[in-house]
């Protein structure tokens, strides 16, 4: 006898309420799931083709406690959480089909529940607010998250009727070589493909045309992110893996990834550490640091939420490029950990390019020092 197909709005296997749809996290990370809260304090991530849960599981785990992976590593099941499931899910029409499918198309999607014992969850509450009111004390004043968002100029509405752009190579090439960053956002939002074609111009011999290309790309993705956050998303994900790729030149790539990181700190900060993985890889320490000093400029408790303390003996590199980068980097943190190290450097005149709003400026060693060093005498008072 053929089963009968029922379907139901998903629910909460906790308290048994009804649950609403997945949504994008408004802070992006490697592995993005869309995630939900249920009214009794559990929080859920939505897996559509149900192979990924493993992965699932962890990110739900994590964004249970504040996206704090320490914490989150040191919690037992049963112990210190509980989780739950709701099977045969469908995003699609957010419901649960019992038969598995709908006229033809398999339904496969899992809604993975964690909810954190109360003492637990109060505990991930204060860690946070520790960890944050520690970062207050131990670097300069930054902007909110809102404030960082605020600063955004609003975007205009776009006229539904309007006669879309069709984004070409010659098109994205020409705006780009003038600068244009409102015809770029305006391509983006007509054609998803612009940022690829963007991504492409990176791949230039030129290393100032690079740098420009990099910065171009920051500042068109801080604007579409407003709207089109998905967009940047992906263009970050590919560009780590390009990054991660032995046959391939990571070209301009992490520079990319500093500018946009930088730019939307309140949505993409949360690759901030992943950057860390490419310091082992001498072609791209110098990206990687200056990367991590851009957005320390705009949001560096971020950077000191990594383990920025790897990077001290780069101080005492050959290359006078990361000794001075890396000074600057701990400056913007305010990491008096170095104040001594950093003070042997307080003679130090060789010269280096740093790449700002893709413009080259010279500085000695020294200039970055000394700037490091009143960042950090600044903090401690």
């Amino acid at each position: 006898m053929k089963k009968q197909k029922l379907t139901t709005a998903p629910w909460c296997p906790f308290c048994g309420q009804k649950v609403g749809r997945a949504t994008d996290a408004i802070e992006r990370k490697m592995q993005e799931f869309q995630v939900g809260r249920c009214q009794c304090g559990a929080v859920y991530t939505c897996d559509p083709t149900g192979h990924n849960i493993g992965s699932a599981m962890v990110e739900t785990l994590v964004f249970a406690c504040n996206d704090n992976w320490d914490f989150a590593w040191d919690l037992m099941p049963e112990d210190d959480y509980l989780t739950g499931r709701v099977e045969d899910y469908d995003e699609i029409t957010h419901q649960v089909v019992n038969t598995r499918n709908i006229d033809g198309r398999p339904v496969r999607g899992v809604l993975y529940f964690v909810r954190l014992h109360t003492e637990i969850a109060e505990i991930a509450r204060r860690v946070k607010e520790k960890k944050n009111a520690l970062a207050r004390e131990s670097t300069e004043p930054v902007a909110k998250v809102e404030e960082i968002a605020a600063a955004q100029a609003p975007e205009p509405q776009l006229d539904p009727k309007r006669v879309k752009v069709k984004a070409t190579k010659k098109v994205v090439t020409e705006a780009r070589n003038k600068l244009d960053i409102d015809t770029l956002v305006m391509l983006c939002y007509d054609n998803k493909k612009t940022l690829r074609l963007l991504q492409r111009l990176l791949y230039d011999v030129d290393e100032a045309r690079r740098w420009e290309t990099a910065w171009v790309i920051g500042q068109v993705c801080s604007r579409v992110a407003s709207k089109m956050p998905g967009q940047v998303s992906e263009l970050i994900h590919r560009l780590f893996e390009a990054c991660s790729d032995s046959a391939a030149a990571p070209w301009g790539m992490i520079e990319t990834l500093g500018e946009i990181i930088a730019g939307r700190p309140d949505i993409f900060g949360a690759f901030t550490r992943h950057l860390l993985n490419y310091m082992g890889d001498e072609s791209t320490q110098v990206q990687v640091v200056w990367a991590l000093s851009r957005i320390a400029e705009t949001r560096p408790d971020l950077i000191r939420e990594t383990p920025f303390f790897n990077l001290f003996h780069f101080l005492n590199h050959p290359k006078a490029e990361i000794r001075g980068i890396v000074a600057q980097l701990l400056g913007r943190i305010r990491a008096k950990e170095v104040s001594m190290q950093l003070m042997g450097l307080g003679s130090d005149q060789e010269t280096l390019v740093i790449w700002e709003k893709g413009k080259a400026i010279e500085y000695t060693v020294s200039d970055l020092v000394n700037v490091a060093l009143a960042q950090i005498s600044k903090g401690d008072n």
